[in-house]
């Protein structure tokens, strides 16, 4: 299977990212099938071949996540939410209204926890 990833490039701490064609197997900064642009994170400069980019498309390549972000941002392609994303959005909001509720709870138990004491404080001053 063909991939479009980024092939890093450039001196330590300083990455540029060619955007290249190549198989699947094959290792990040290996030889690309082709190359069809350039990304720069640190300027956000970013060149695309489109021509070449939607041939490669055609046939079947996949982009990496990063790549689809690059293109969706390019106008190559639509911004599409994947089914991935979907199910992880939801898992994070069940996740957010449980933590709110546990949080809720432990407030209403601390509540309950210093109303009592104040009430026994109470009761020991009236015997006293």
């Amino acid at each position: 299977m063909i991939k479009l990833r980024l092939k890093r490039f450039g001196k330590k701490r300083e990455a540029s990212f060619r955007l290249v064609a190549t198989n699947s197997t094959s290792r990040r900064d290996g030889r690309p099938l082709e190359e069809l642009g350039f990304y720069n994170p640190r300027t956000k400069e970013t060149r695309l071949n489109t021509e070449a980019i939607r041939e490669r498309l055609s046939q079947g390549a996949q982009p990496t996540d990063t790549v689809r972000s690059l293109l969706e941002k390019g106008g190559l392609l639509t911004t599409t939410i994947r089914p991935a994303e979907i199910v992880g959005k939801q898992r994070q909001a069940e996740a957010r209204e449980k933590a709110a509720r546990e949080a809720a709870a432990k407030a209403a138990a601390e509540k309950a926890a210093a109303a009592e004491a104040a009430a026994a404080a109470a009761a020991a001053a009236a015997e006293a």
